[in-house]
């Protein structure tokens, strides 16, 4: 006699074997005639031994355990392995860019992609709580529609915010509307950053993602095809410190040889470094000048310090004087 539900058989195994088994944890075949059965599915072994061969073909990895008297399934491989997925949540959980909310969503689907015994695992390292997370739920979909812009090659209009001393939302540029080309996005310093060519100014810019307000795709053409044909994307993210925009140029830094990691995991690996002496390196550099660049420098103690050229070593002094004149005030 057949269940009211028989048509679903197999999908209902292809769910079974998905949430309830994998390598550690199968199920026996009184077990999954049960689970049908609640599910108002009748099965029998004979049928059952068929239709898991059939899943087999489809290409579900379903093994097969022999332990003691016992005969277990399981479905074995999967699209993504545990360890895949537990770096995917540590992502998740990291980026600022994703709202508390959101991170929460994201995860629980994650955990649908593995057993509810794997899932387990996964929920154990969800310590979102507490963490710094942005307030602009509307990230998501901006992010989706900057893509959209991305592969229409059409122009955005958006209004940009910031915060003022009340904690509210304020428009910058009294709320006018910018109009730009966008290009691509980077995620640095756990922010989403839109980089866009300005035709007004004829320069690329970078937005924060989550300051972008009711953007907004045009029908015209994206400007400044050129410009970005040379622009090197990997060469501009790592001159910004935290993203904060100030004329590019080559700096020479020198420092202590405990420091070089410090440089190499900033610069990368191809940057311009010798050996100075047996204790100190020097190292030449494209940074945007800028006093996000200063404080890092001032971030290091003494171990690094700007030997060119002059005019930035001029400004780095007039940094630490305003700030030495800052906390020697009575």
């Amino acid at each position: 006699m057949k269940g009211e539900n028989q048509k679903l058989k197999m999908l209902y195994l292809s769910k079974l074997f998905m949430e309830q088994t994998d390598d550690e944890h199968g199920l026996t075949m009184p077990e999954i005639i049960d689970w049908l059965s609640a599910r108002g599915v009748n099965a029998d072994r004979k049928t059952l031994y068929l239709d898991l061969e059939e899943l087999r073909r489809y290409g579900l990895d379903i093994l097969t355990e022999q332990v003691g008297h016992k005969t277990y399934y399981a479905l074995g491989a999967r699209d993504f392995e545990l360890p895949e997925l537990k770096l995917l949540v540590d992502s998740v959980q990291a980026a600022k860019f994703i709202t508390d909310k959101k991170s929460r969503e994201l995860i629980r689907k994650l955990e649908g992609l593995v057993s509810a015994h794997q899932a387990r695992q996964l929920h154990r390292q969800v310590l979102i709580s507490g963490r710094v997370k942005t307030m602009n739920e509307s990230i998501y979909y901006n992010i989706d529609k900057l893509h959209g812009a991305i592969n229409a090659d059409a122009q955005i209009r958006f209004q940009y915010y910031q915060w003022n001393v009340n904690k509210e939302m304020e428009l910058r540029r009294g709320g006018a509307v910018y109009q730009v080309s966008p290009w691509a996005l980077i995620w640095d310093d756990e922010n989403y950053y839109l980089v866009a060519y300005d035709a007004s100014d004829s320069k690329i810019k970078h937005y924060r993602v989550d300051k972008m307000l009711r953007i907004r795709i045009t029908d015209e053409r994206r400007l400044g095809r050129d410009t970005f044909k040379a622009f090197d994307m990997a060469r501009y993210a790592k001159s910004l410190f935290g993203m904060y925009g100030g004329e590019e140029t080559a700096v020479t830094l020198q420092g202590e040889n405990r420091l070089v990691g410090v440089m190499i995991d900033r610069f990368g690996k191809d940057i311009a470094l010798v050996s100075v002496d047996g204790d100190h390196f020097e190292a030449s550099v494209n940074v945007a000048v800028s006093p996000q660049f200063f404080g890092w420098v001032m971030g290091l103690g003494g171990g690094v310090r700007i030997t060119g050229p002059e005019p930035v070593v001029r400004r780095m002094r007039e940094e630490v004087k305003k700030l030495a004149e800052q906390y020697l005030q009575d």
